[in-house]
């Protein structure tokens, strides 16, 4: 799996380590029961401090995208309530749906990215 860091974006590395391995699961590129690198390897290939990596590879833990074994790392292992990442998505679709009422944008156009997005995933 590639993943390519922005130094020079305001969103901080741990996220953008973060959101690109969550892509990763949704693309399929990464499947469940897979390895991720250890924190070390993760940090020399990406040119970031260990502690960035384990911070995100702990907040994934957190949202229940990977389990942290002993013997095999960080592996893929997607928490199955679904009620509660429904849940979360509104939070989070409340204010992207606010932001963009703000700007004009239609309830069609968001139909129609929501559509290119979801293309992406199947």
């Amino acid at each position: 799996m590639l993943i390519e860091i922005d130094f020079n974006s305001d969103e901080a590395i741990y996220i953008q380590l973060r959101n690109q391995i969550i892509m990763g699961i949704a693309t399929s590129i990464i499947h469940e029961g897979d390895s991720l690198p250890s924190v070390r390897q993760l940090a020399d290939t990406v040119g970031v401090n260990m502690h960035t990596v384990n911070k995100a590879y702990s907040v994934l833990k957190q949202e229940g995208f990977i389990q942290l074994d002993r013997r095999r790392g960080a592996v893929i292992a997607l928490d199955i309530d679904k009620m509660k990442a429904i849940e979360e998505m509104r939070k989070q679709l409340t204010i992207l749906l606010a932001k963009g009422c703000c700007k004009n944008i239609s309830r069609e156009e968001v139909h129609n990215l929501v559509d290119e997005i979801f293309d992406v995933y199947e």
